[in-house]
């Protein structure tokens, strides 16, 4: 109860500020769906969901000018499951972003908890940012944010802008190195194109068994046709384990870094790696209207065979400014002993072991996004 108090006078202290300082802002997103899966083993489930195209959070972010081009900058953000209410990490206060930095003439320098450079890209993977249920990159899982992260990011020079990430393993005795989680993002975009490259490598723990560097490679295209656009994404990655009987998506990395940002290089599956193809297009029917659709797979590159393939269709129409109703209904069929399942970010309660395992899935979900 007293933390629970101390939390809210906290929040209040903050909305003090918004209203003494013009530069600081406070802003929230709810975002609550209904799912429908349904298994090839016989099973179903309908669940309520939180965030198919946005995770529930509050955050607060503000900058102050200095003076001579300079900015200092800053962003605190905590997420929640609206449909509980209770916090998404209860370990952590602001367990989504928690940095401070600043902008200058040459770019802008940060420092903290901060979401990944593939997190950031996800605008330019498929038509929902690969938010929805039934997206193949979103069920594959990427790298989401880390702890200790200094970020520089570019201004944008000849179409080209950079974002390098260092997340500092902070070990006694492990350098400067083991534990560490590198990041690059390469953006090119030149009128209705765009294209990027986003790098990840975690370096294993010292005592780590299995010494190869968890990587994350992911290639993408787009290209504005004036209703809409296409999209392409590529991934080359080892970040995927599996269970006794498959593979449920779960990342060696962790996308949220608990605990900490480390690989303890205690699973064999690093030495496995999967190519992920996607394709995507959405169309503007008007302003307020959009459909999109993808088709993609998950390739395993272990000759054993246990590929994924799936795709979907879906909208999302806003009412307002801050108000939008989304849907979409997609299919996943694992082959071999494949066991991919819905996954992600706004993912419900799921199936497990043999009701994935080489079982098709059909997933329904209908949604409302609200920003404040």
């Amino acid at each position: 109860m007293i933390r629970k108090f101390a939390l809210l006078m906290l929040f209040l202290s903050f909305c003090t500020v918004c209203r003494a300082q013009s530069s600081v802002t406070l802003y929230g997103i709810l975002d609550q769906f209904v799912a429908y899966e349904h298994t090839s083993s016989g099973k179903s489930l309908v669940a309520l969901g939180d965030g198919a195209l946005a995770r529930s959070r509050i955050g607060f972010k503000g900058v102050e000018d200095i003076g001579g081009g300079y900015q200092i900058i800053f962003q605190l953000e905590s997420g929640f499951n609206a449909d509980s209410g209770a916090l998404a990490d209860s370990s952590r206060l602001f367990d989504r972003q928690a940095w401070v930095g600043i902008n200058t003439p040459v770019g802008q320098f940060r420092v903290g908890r901060q979401n990944s450079a593939a997190f950031n890209s996800s605008p330019e993977i498929d038509w929902s940012s690969r938010a929805m249920l039934t997206s193949i990159v979103n069920n594959f899982g990427l790298p989401g944010r880390y702890d200790d992260d200094i970020v520089y990011k570019s201004p944008r020079v000849y179409d080209f802008q950079i974002e390098a990430h260092y997340a500092m393993p902070g070990i006694a005795g492990g350098g400067l190195n083991r534990g560490a989680v590198y990041q690059i993002w390469v953006d090119w975009a030149h009128g209705p194109y765009q294209a990027a490259y986003v790098g990840t490598v975690a370096v294993p723990l010292a005592s780590a068994i299995y010494k190869e560097v968890v990587q994350y490679h992911q290639f993408t295209a787009n290209y504005d046709y004036g209703r809409g656009k296409f999209y392409f994404a590529y991934i080359h990655s080892n970040n995927a384990t599996s269970s006794a009987s498959g593979n449920d998506a779960v990342g060696i990395l962790s996308a949220i870094s608990v605990p900490n940002n480390y690989v303890l290089g205690t699973t064999p599956d690093v030495q496995r790696f999967y190519n992920v193809f996607q394709v995507s297009v959405d169309y503007r029917i008007s302003p307020a209207f959009t459909i999109g659709a993808l088709i993609g797979m998950i390739r395993d590159q272990s000759g054993q065979g246990n590929d994924v393939y799936g795709g979907n269709v879906g909208f999302i129409y806003s009412v307002s400014k801050r108000t939008s109703f989304y849907g979409s209904a997609g299919l996943m069929k694992n082959e071999n002993n494949a066991g991919f399942r819905f996954s992600g970010s706004g993912a419900p309660p799921n199936f497990t072991g043999s009701d994935i395992n080489g079982r098709n899935l059909i997933g329904l979900q209908l949604g409302i996004l609200h920003l404040f």
